[in-house]
């Protein structure tokens, strides 16, 4: 997970936000072209929200931001500020932004994190154990949402088993991911290192051997750096995440009320709907789920939204997605400067 100052700037670029702003303009064109029931009057819908409703959308997502800066500063055992917790997490989400999904901004979180003046180890350490507990979340939070609606989390559309299918895949890969890691990193990382370098050992693999050795003494060295913290330690970290991501959630179940009336059991629904959507848009090879993130908005939400389906997607991914990348391209000249041209 090391990563180069080049391949690091390669990512923390701010030129980056032009592919996934056009991914989006691209997908919101086709939506037009392609769907009758999508017009230039579909625009003018949103103006209908209920503003009350959309401030509160709004003071949900700014209590997430602050949960994620809670989190990392807890994480880091207060050795960040709240001011450098802050920029690190919008250094972090910007990474994510520009990256796909599925690569995510870890690697370059631990290059934020080491110019902070947080050592390597625990830097690595720290952003794992993110990456661990985010996913632990969507691995507990999937099967007790599935139990809680009573099978109606799924959209009824006409690739139903399809889409069923490519949940599940999602859904096993990042259990099996996740419960890999966390053995890693807190019952055997030698062990781990072992595995990787015999799976590597393999004729068709041996290319890999080099990372599969560089990967292991990662997570041995990661590993020693949580080893011996407290209980409080890690309830406060599992209940920011459950915070988190909640507050995430219930976001966009605002904005959904800014446009409907909806009863509580259907509150639930669209919360719940949004942790399988997510588990989905965690594989998604665009950078941060752009064009993936709007098609299944409208797969997942139009039974709750009708016309305002469309203007509630670009109002969501305005709110959740493209602050990020603007606040990157802000703050992240300034970083560079601070960090690497200092007098």
């Amino acid at each position: 997970m090391e990563i180069s100052k080049k391949n690091a700037f390669k990512v923390l670029n701010p030129n980056n936000i032009w592919v996934p702003i056009l991914l989006g303009l691209g997908i919101v064109f086709l939506l037009f072209y392609f769907d009758d029931n999508i017009t230039s009057d579909n625009l003018r819908l949103i103006f209908d929200a209920k503003w009350s409703s959309v401030f509160v959308a709004f003071l949900v997502l700014l209590a997430r931001d602050a949960g994620y800066a809670y989190r990392i500063r807890t994480l880091t055992d207060q050795t960040l500020n709240w001011k450098q917790s802050i920029v690190v997490i919008i250094l972090w989400e910007f990474a994510s932004a520009v990256t796909p999904s599925v690569v995510g901004g870890t690697a370059v979180a631990v290059f934020i994190l080491t110019y902070e003046g947080i050592n390597f180890g625990k830097s690595l350490a720290y952003v794992m154990l993110t990456a661990i507990l985010d996913n632990l979340f969507f691995v507990v939070a999937a099967p007790v949402v599935m139990l809680l609606t009573k099978g109606v989390i799924f959209p009824d559309i006409a690739a139903k088993e399809g889409f069923q299918f490519f949940f599940f895949l999602s859904y096993g890969l990042i259990a099996i991911y996740t419960l890999v890691m966390s053995y890693g990193l807190f019952v055997k990382p030698r062990a781990f290192k072992w595995f990787l370098l015999k799976m590597t050992s393999m004729k068709w693999l041996k290319k890999w051997k080099v990372k599969a050795n560089q990967y292991g003494d990662e997570i041995i060295i990661a590993s020693s750096e949580i080893k011996g913290k407290m209980a409080q330690y890690w309830i406060k970290i599992s209940l920011a995440t459950i915070f988190i991501w909640s507050a995430r959630y219930l976001m966009l179940n605002s904005l959904v009320s800014a446009y409907t009336e909806i009863t509580i059991p259907e509150h639930m629904v669209i919360f719940s709907r949004q942790i399988i959507m997510w588990i989905v848009m965690l594989i998604s090879p665009t950078p941060g789920s752009s064009g993936t993130a709007e098609f299944f908005f409208n797969q997942f939400f139009n039974e709750y939204l009708g016309s305002y389906t469309f203007v509630s997607s670009i109002f969501w991914r305005l709110m959740s997605y493209y602050p990020y990348l603007l606040l990157g391209a802000i703050f992240l000249p300034r970083w560079i400067r601070s960090k690497f041209f200092k007098k």
